[in-house]
């Protein structure tokens, strides 16, 4: 078995659980959704894409660009998130929450593509 191969699989899997765990719940219910799952569904999916910037192949140039698209909406959403954060006591409100949660539902399409990908790849791979 190749370590390396384990942390990158690892780490990838982790980026889309961290941001399903975000998206899960009341799309615009602020209780639902926790900032700091988010801020580090936005950390574990920078780890990944680093993880990818080595790959020169046409599978891992697909990789690195899923993993881009994850990179940008969730940091969009987090910027959101800190701009409409005193919108009410409980912090950004329903349509803010929804413009959050839509933008990291988008990025969790992009860790779908990239997973089903890296498990696409790993089954076609010869030993």
């Amino acid at each position: 078995m190749n370590l390396e191969r384990v942390v990158f699989g690892f780490v990838i899997i982790l980026a889309l659980t961290f941001n399903f765990a975000f998206v899960m719940g009341d799309i615009d219910n602020a209780q639902h959704h926790n900032v700091w799952i988010l801020t580090i569904a936005i950390l574990i999916n920078l780890i990944a894409t680093g993880l990818k910037l080595g790959d020169r192949s046409q599978v891992g140039a697909v990789l690195l660009a899923s993993s881009l698209v994850a990179d940008v909406l969730l940091i969009t959403a987090r910027i959101i998130w800190i701009v409409t954060q005193t919108d009410t006591d409980i912090g950004p409100s329903a349509a803010s929450m929804a413009n959050i949660v839509s933008l990291c539902g988008g990025a969790l399409v992009a860790s779908i593509v990239s997973v089903t990908i890296l498990v696409g790849e790993t089954l076609i791979s010869r030993r």
